[in-house]
């Protein structure tokens, strides 16, 4: 069994000694012959180039080891790597395939834009406890995408008076709110307090109405023992999910909690962009995002359509489709999490972009909480316009009859309210 990954590589030398290098270095080879290197072990446990496709040549490195100017050889390079050799160890991959590459001496680029794993990683990984089904059932939402918000401001609100927005955004028909992932467990807002606060709101308003809002909780933390306890206090109380900062809590915190867990896990990927946001370095979401699901989260943030930085929708929509293509199977799904300055004026290019689908969350932060008529308007007009959308009515014509959304629109549609 083999597990593949694929490089791009950019140098001003050869593209397939490079490839040959690399496959060498991050398997049984150094920079000289050792004792024990032997053909029948070289066999074993040997990475080896699979495929060459060259791509066109490029003049402006993406490190300064070459002039601009300099021609540089760019190509996708698949790799082999026996499962013997790694086993299914997610540190040992993403140390010998993935780690271990960039250091290589020679290339003025490299990014990782693909891994293809055998199915011996199924069972030896979690995967989702809930995912797509159960965030949809847990909310009690089908067949129209689960609305979401975000406890705005970031930062600085007690417990009391986050308590208080939450339950204006309740009464109005929200599905999911969740703290900012800045919020964790600070001094003005420890998470306890903070819980004893938020969930009676919760309960009372779903011994009422039968609906209950999931709401997501702040609970990362350093150590995974506390991130536990925090996971405890907010099962305790008739909580049902967690934010998770899944670069800050690394894959041993993650494997952690997600063995312990009764909670979804909300992963949000806040430092993701340091991998990433040079185009000619790094590693592309399709590859990052197999870790972090096969370490079990639920639901994964993906930014989204004109957002408010510097991601470009194109490389949203790859993520999206990343992202609800199944690694083995359906089940190992999580639900995509449109979000960064969302308001309704995305919903008809998301549905369009996304396959006409509805299984995601879509997530506004000041686009609800900022809303001219208030938080629950700016429900309202959120679910408005992903009514107009589904039925490919324009934002403007479905306006005329629903008065939260053309606030909305006259809010937010230059891009600067939300």
């Amino acid at each position: 069994m083999m597990i593949t990954l694929t490089y791009r590589i950019e140098t001003a030398g050869s593209v397939e000694a490079m490839a040959e290098k690399i496959a060498s270095d991050q398997s049984t080879g150094t920079f000289v012959p050792v004792p024990g290197e032997t053909e029948e072990l070289k066999a074993r446990v040997a990475a080896r180039v699979l495929a060459i496709r060259p791509l066109e040549d490029a003049r402006h490195p993406t490190w300064p080891e070459a002039a601009h100017g300099t021609l540089l050889h760019r190509a996708d390079v698949d790799i082999g790597f026996p499962l013997e050799a790694i086993g299914t160890d997610l540190s040992a991959l993403m140390t010998i395939a993935i780690g271990g590459v960039y250091s290589i001496k020679g290339m003025t680029g490299i990014r990782i834009v693909d891994m293809k794993l055998p199915d011996a990683f199924k069972s030896a990984h979690p995967g989702p406890q809930f995912g797509i089904p159960g965030s949809r059932r847990l909310t009690g939402v089908e067949g129209r995408p689960i609305i979401g918000t975000i406890v705005k401001p970031a930062l600085g609100l007690r417990p009391h008076e986050t308590a208080e927005l939450v339950g204006e955004l309740i009464a109005s028909g929200v599905d999911f709110i969740k703290d900012d992932e800045k919020l964790m467990s600070p001094a003005y807002s420890p998470l306890k307090d903070r819980v004893a606060a938020i969930m009676p709101r919760i309960l009372d308003h779903e011994q009422k109405t039968g609906k209950k809002v999931m709401y997501a909780f702040g609970i990362s933390h350093a150590d995974p023992d506390e991130m536990m306890r925090n996971h405890d206090i907010v099962a305790a109380a008739g909580g049902n999910c967690a934010v998770v900062n899944i670069n800050s809590i690394g894959f041993g915190g993650m494997s952690f909690l997600r063995k312990r867990s009764s909670l979804v896990l909300h992963a949000h990927r806040n430092g993701w962009d340091v991998l990433t946001r040079d185009p000619g370095a790094g590693l592309d979401f399709k590859v990052y995002q197999q870790f972090w699901r096969l370490l079990g989260v639920d639901q994964f943030q993906i930014n989204g359509i004109r957002v408010k930085y510097w991601e470009p929708d194109d490389s949203f929509v790859s993520s999206f489709k990343a992202i609800s293509a199944p690694l083995f199977d359906a089940a190992d799904r999580p639900l995509p999490v449109a979000g960064s300055g969302q308001w309704g004026g995305q919903a008809p290019e998301t549905y369009q972009r996304t396959g006409r689908t509805v299984d995601l969350l879509y997530l506004c932060g000041g686009g609800i909480v900022s809303h001219p008529g208030g938080p629950a308007a700016g429900v309202r007009a959120v679910q408005q316009a992903w009514q107009a959308a589904v039925a490919d009515i324009p934002l403007e014509v479905y306006a005329k009859d629903h008065p939260e959304l053309a606030a909305s629109i006259a809010k937010f549609s230059d891009g600067k309210g939300a």
